[in-house]
């Protein structure tokens, strides 16, 4: 049964829920949304890495003061070639500069520790996020979450094959979690800064940070919300790769596997060893009365994969615990 605090809003150690609007129901839980208090501008920290978006920048900004008037606004210049910090300073913006480009992860932990609001709100800088879902995404944390995502829609994807991709991610991490996972991958997100502050040793300094906070607040036992919203199409040249990122896609795969349960993982993979032992052993046994040693090497594959899975577990649970002191 899914728990509401006494305010009625969610209770902030209840895995995942869905969020749409005024009133969102799915799977017998009801989220209503009220207005967000005025004043409360003030406590957030909006955290942008940028990297040569100075073309981007230069609408974005208006349209975060404009929707978010007070709010502090904060852009990591993750080594730019072009003019993003200067475009930034003039609109007004907090800039936080790197020497040489570091990487989305690296920029975004560099905000959050710069960043002044209790409550951290990340984006891209590229226009993609619109400033106009933001309220959106406030008023579904100001009912009890930990962290709300911006969940992209299929047709929102960049191209086909990253749609596909982030799909076979988000059905895994669903799975490996066991509540439903929107949007993995996405950049845009509020989240509450102590709590995204415990974790800020565990990030890594490229692209698939996303991934790994999600992960960590699962494993922790915090809220996680959804709220879908449409992406326009980039400013500007993607800094992705997609032959490059595309070779980090089975990488990911088995990140979020150890990231959150390393034996959730691997008793699949050593029952499908185990089993294909059992089978190849009653085969040979009935064909030709022995005991292969093909049928010793998949026994013994099972057995090793499942301790490698065990000691995963410990190092996993080991990681975090020392991530989060």
């Amino acid at each position: 049964m899914d728990e509401r605090n006494e305010s009625g809003g969610l209770s902030p150690r209840r895995g995942a829920f869905f969020f749409s609007g005024p009133t969102s129901q799915e799977g017998g839980f009801e989220v209503r949304a009220e207005p967000r208090p005025a004043g409360r501008a003030e406590s957030v920290s909006m955290v942008i890495p940028a990297r040569d978006e100075a073309r981007s920048l230069e609408a974005l900004i208006p349209a975060l003061r404009a929707a978010l008037p007070g709010a502090e606004i904060l852009v990591v210049d993750d080594g730019s070639a072009d003019a993003t910090a200067e475009v930034c300073a003039r609109l007004g913006a907090s800039v936080v500069s790197h020497p040489v480009p570091l990487g989305n992860g690296a920029a975004i932990k560099t905000g959050a520790r710069h960043a002044r609001g209790e409550i951290l709100v990340c984006m891209d800088a590229d226009g993609q996020h619109r400033a106009q879902d933001l309220p959106r995404l406030l008023e579904a944390l100001d009912r009890g979450a930990d962290m709300v995502v911006g969940a992209r829609s299929f047709s929102s994807q960049a191209g086909l094959g990253r749609a596909i991709a982030n799909g076979i991610y988000n059905r895994l991490a669903s799975w490996m979690v066991g509540h439903r996972v929107a949007d993995l991958t996405s950049g845009f997100r509020a989240v509450r800064s102590d709590r995204f502050r415990e974790f800020l040793t565990l990030l890594p300094n490229g692209f698939s940070y996303p991934t790994t906070i999600t992960m960590s607040f699962f494993r922790a036992g915090y809220s996680v919300l959804y709220v879908p919203v449409e992406v326009p199409a980039r400013i500007g040249r993607s800094h992705i790769s997609p032959l490059r990122d595309g070779a980090r896609f089975f990488l990911i795969i088995f990140k979020i596997g150890t990231l959150y349960s390393p034996l959730k993982l691997f008793v699949p993979v050593s029952l499908a060893f185990f089993l294909a032992g059992l089978g190849y052993y009653a085969y040979t046994f009935l064909t030709a009365g022995r005991f292969t040693n093909m049928s010793a090497l998949l026994f013994s594959t099972s057995v090793i994969v499942f301790l490698i899975g065990l000691v995963s577990e410990q190092i996993t649970q080991l990681i975090y615990m020392r991530g989060r002191d």
